[in-house]
């Protein structure tokens, strides 16, 4: 059975979409490539799956398009977006879009569901309207301007040497993507991969650097480090420990290495133990560029 299938799937919504009908249409629809977003480091292509009423914008990743890096394993990120959204569906908190990975016109690779904006038609395929980076809670301001409710994460100066801050709010929605993102071993969580999604939701992508068993974790949500662990949090995580020692533990076993997989339990059961969330360690600890 191929990964994408097994990928647990809860009840939730994504782009107006229900997930488990999302997974089914990702997973077997006819994948057609409409587009490339120019920006991506690897090869990022804006796609349908299905036909009329059953057609779904998505993200096809492939595996070809991947490019070498020397800290990961080559032609391994795909499966990695995979691994991330199911480690997402797992904890409830329907961070990551429905990702499965599947056979496409450049070969295989991950699929995602696309994150449309609430009002977008998707019967108007041309019309792409690209989700706001940061979703209104991660910014560049003045240094001097942080208002309260925001944290700060490093301070710097723009072109033009003024002082600014880059800052994040204290908001829930956020939190759950840090927690995520220690567990992920997250080592891209650049404001760009915090999108908004529908009824004010708000997602995280592009996971394909995760999962290492060496400490990688990098990001711009560093406002929370520190931080003790929430009462919904530690609950939630100790289910996740359970699940990644059953069914979730074996599909991780198939989508990375064994060492990632046992690795990424001892960094539940770390996180448990400490009861905060962790703070930075050494020198490359926000991601660059931040957005």
């Amino acid at each position: 059975m191929p990964p994408g299938e097994r990928v647990p799937a809860l009840n939730g919504s994504f782009a107006g979409v229900g997930e488990q009908e999302a997974l089914a249409g990702l997973a077997a629809g006819e994948l057609r490539v409409r587009g490339r977003l120019a920006d991506a480091s690897n090869a990022t292509l804006y796609s349908v799956v299905g036909e009329g009423d059953q057609e779904l914008a998505c993200v096809y990743k492939p595996v070809a398009g991947e490019r070498p890096l020397w800290d990961f394993p080559d032609d391994t990120l795909a499966r990695r977006e995979v691994a991330s959204y199911a480690v997402s569906a797992t904890t409830g908190w329907h961070v990551v879009p429905p990702t499965v990975f599947r056979d496409g016109p450049l070969g295989p690779g991950s699929v995602q569901l696309w994150l449309q904006q609430d009002g977008d038609d998707p019967a108007e395929p041309d019309e792409v309207v690209l989700p706001s980076p940061g979703a209104g809670l991660i910014d560049i301001v003045p240094a001097r301007r942080v208002e309260a409710g925001w944290h700060t994460v490093l301070e710097a100066e723009d072109g033009a040497g003024r002082p600014v801050a880059l800052v994040h709010a204290d908001d829930l929605r956020l939190r759950r993507i840090a927690v995520l993102d220690v567990v992920l071993n997250n080592a891209d969580r650049k404001g760009g991969h915090v999108l908004p999604g529908w009824s004010g939701a708000v997602h995280g992508v592009d996971h394909g650097l995760t999962f290492h068993e060496e400490p990688k974790l990098r990001t711009v949500l560093w406002g929370f480090a520190g931080a003790r662990l929430l009462a919904e949090e530690r609950e939630v995580l100790g289910d996740l420990a359970r699940d990644l020692d059953g069914e979730l533990g074996e599909l991780l076993g198939e989508l990375l290495t064994v060492e990632e997989a046992v690795a990424t339990a001892e960094r539940v059961d770390r996180l448990l133990s400490a009861d905060r969330l962790p703070r930075p360690r050494g020198h490359r600890t926000i991601p660059w560029p931040p957005f």
